[in-house]
C-alpha cells in the first residue's frame, strides 16, 4: 500500500435536509448537491446528508448525532414565519438553549418590512438559540444563524446559497481533494473490474471509482480518481492510465 507520508488536513460536514415537501416529492432538493460541491471548492469534506421531516424530536436527534461526528452541519429549510417552520425551536432543543427573539434579526427584518407589517408570523423568523451568531440574508432579510458547529440556512436555494456565501469566511478548510478522469471508452467495466481494484488497495489514500454511462452511441465509461496527496494521485493516475493502455493493446491484439 502507497502513501506519500503526508496526512492533509481533513475538515467533515454533513448535510441535514429538514422538510416534509422534500420526503413527500413535491419539492426536489437541490441544495445538498450545491453544498457538496462549494463545500468541495473551499476543503470542507461533505460525509454524509440526512433528510428528515418537519417533527422536532426527528431534527433534534438528527442534530445532535450529526454535530458529534462531524466538524459542521449544514441544515436547510425550516425558518420562515408559518407554524411548520419548526429549525430554530428544535435547534434550541438540541442545544438545550432557550430560542428568542433577537434584536438584531428584528433590525435586519425592518430594512425590508416596515414596522407596521412586522407581524408575529414575521417575527417568527427573528428567532434563534440563544447566543447564536447571525448569517446574512442579502435576498430577503430573513437571518440564518450559527451555533456551535451547527448551520442553520434557509431552504430557499438563492437564499441558501447567498447564506452559504456568508458563512463561508467563518469556517475551518483542510485540503482541497484533486480530480482525475479517465475516459476509458466502450471498454466493459468487467475487463478492467480486477485490474483496477488491484491499484485501489495499492493506493489505499486515493478513492478510485468506475462510472457507466449509457447513450445512443452505445455504453461508456469513466474512471475517477480522487485524492488530497497530489503526488499520489499522479502516481495512482498513471498506474490506472497505464492498465487501459495495456487492455486496450490486448483487446487489438484478439
Amino acid at each position: 500500500m502507497e502513501s506519500s507520508g503526508q496526512n492533509p488536513a481533513t475538515v467533515t460536514a454533513a448535510v441535514l435536509v429538514i422538510g416534509d415537501e422534500i420526503l413527500s416529492g413535491r419539492t426536489q432538493d437541490q441544495n445538498s448537491g450545491y453544498i457538496a460541491r462549494y463545500l468541495a471548492q473551499i476543503g470542507v469534506d461533505l460525509r454524509e446528508v440526512r433528510v428528515v421531516p418537519d417533527v422536532e424530536a426527528d431534527i433534534v436527534a438528527a442534530v445532535n448525532a450529526l454535530r458529534a461526528r462531524y466538524a459542521y452541519v449544514f441544515t436547510t429549510g425550516g425558518i420562515g414565519p408559518t407554524h411548520d417552520d419548526i429549525t430554530a425551536d428544535s435547534i434550541s432543543k438540541a442545544f438545550e438553549l432557550p430560542c428568542v427573539e433577537d434584536p438584531r434579526a428584528i433590525a435586519m427584518l425592518l430594512e425590508r418590512i416596515p414596522a407596521d407589517k412586522l407581524n408575529a408570523a414575521r417575527r417568527r423568523m427573528a428567532r434563534v438559540p440563544q447566543g447564536s451568531e447571525l448569517i446574512d440574508n442579502p435576498i430577503s432579510k430573513a437571518p440564518g444563524f450559527m451555533i456551535g458547529n451547527v448551520v442553520v440556512m434557509a431552504g430557499v436555494p438563492a437564499i441558501m446559497e447567498a447564506m452559504l456565501d456568508a458563512v463561508a469566511p467563518r469556517l475551518a478548510r483542510g485540503a482541497c481533494v484533486q480530480v482525475e478522469t479517465l475516459d476509458a471508452g466502450a471498454m466493459a467495466e468487467g475487463r478492467y473490474a480486477e485490474a483496477l481494484e488491484k491499484i485501489a488497495l495499492a493506493y489505499a489514500a486515493v478513492s478510485i471509482g468506475s462510472y457507466p454511462s449509457f447513450s445512443a452511441t452505445g455504453p461508456r465509461n469513466q474512471i475517477v480518481l480522487r485524492s488530497k496527496d497530489a503526488a499520489l494521485l499522479a502516481r495512482a493516475t498513471a498506474g490506472v492510465r497505464d492498465m487501459l493502455a495495456e487492455l486496450n493493446a490486448e483487446g487489438a491484439r484478439l
